[in-house]
């Protein structure tokens, strides 16, 4: 911090404080000490909004430092916060200057607002995505990495802008939303889950016997049990298809990736095929019995 501040010292402030000390040993005129008096003034104002800018640009380099390999979005976000925030700074020192010299600032700094209120009301969609990136930023409903949803669009954030954000989707086109847009939307975030819950209806032939059927339950939970990864729900005979018997399964990973999901559930069909070969069980695929009527042509 030091550093910065130094860096941000200049000599003519220097020099203006050091003409300020040596003419408190000067018989000066009124208006000559009066003019010295304004210049040391607005040269200080000067310096030391040189100084307060450094201390932000000092500060939010060691937040991003810190939080930058965390969430990598942060950086867009601090820039918008250090721009608005030196601003303010440089809009102080305008009008404590101006103030000094004699100036009425009241005039100036009500038509600033109401010109700021016609910017603002220009801008207002530019303005909402600004600040909505920020909202994003600070409040993180999703961080660039994240695998999220939003309405039927699906992708992984690549970048949080100012005033969009893009995502890259699973066919491999850049989806491109507006920050204000993104946050009236509902989004799911898929990164963010703890566990995967995961689904799977087999058909069994109609001739299969009932005890069988019946065995069938126990046979998955078994089967999903022996995966450590995996957390057994239920599994049901639950409904007569057109053409098979139904059997539903739930269950849970406690690793929600996708890979991994992907992997278990390969296993788990794999053992049942093997099970059911065993078992001189069916699984049902698509069929229809056609029942053909001999019509007597004499009788219609």
């Amino acid at each position: 911090l030091f550093t910065e501040l130094l860096a941000k010292t200049r000599w003519l402030a220097v020099l203006l404080i050091g003409l300020w000390a040596g003419s408190l040993y000067l018989e000066l005129s009124d208006d000559v000490d009066a003019g010295l008096r304004h210049v040391l003034y607005i040269g200080v104002l000067f310096q030391g909004a040189l100084w307060v800018s450094g201390i932000v640009n000092y500060l939010l380099q060691r937040y991003r430092n810190a939080q930058v390999e965390e969430d990598p979005g942060l950086a867009t976000a601090l820039g918008a916060v250090g721009f608005i925030a030196r601003t303010g700074v440089w809009a102080t020192f305008l009008l404590m200057a101006l103030a000094n010299l004699g100036m009425d600032i009241t005039a100036l700094v009500t038509s600033l607002g109401i010109g700021g209120v016609a910017i603002a009301l220009a801008l207002q969609n530019v303005l909402g995505d600004l600040f909505a990136s920020l909202s994003i930023v600070f409040d993180k409903p999703f961080q660039v990495g994240d695998f999220i949803q939003v309405g039927e669009f699906r992708g992984t954030v690549e970048h949080v802008g100012l005033k969009t954000t893009r995502i890259r989707a699973l066919e491999g086109e850049q989806l491109v939303f507006g920050n204000s847009d993104l946050l009236g939307s509902r989004i799911r975030n898929y990164k963010r889950r703890v566990e995967r819950r995961c689904a799977f209806t087999i058909g069994l032939t109609y001739d299969t016997p009932p005890d069988k059927v019946a065995r069938v339950p126990d046979m998955i939970r078994e089967i999903v049990e022996s995966h450590e990864v995996a957390r057994f729900d239920r599994s049901h005979f639950l409904t007569f298809g057109d053409f098979s018997l139904n059997v539903e399964t739930v269950y849970y990973l406690k690793d929600p990736d996708y890979m991994v999901y992907a992997d278990c559930q390969q296993a788990i069909n794999l053992e049942l095929m093997r099970r059911f070969a065993e078992e001189g069980i069916e699984f049902a695929f698509p069929t229809q019995t056609i029942m053909l009527q001999r019509v007597d042509p004499a009788t219609g």
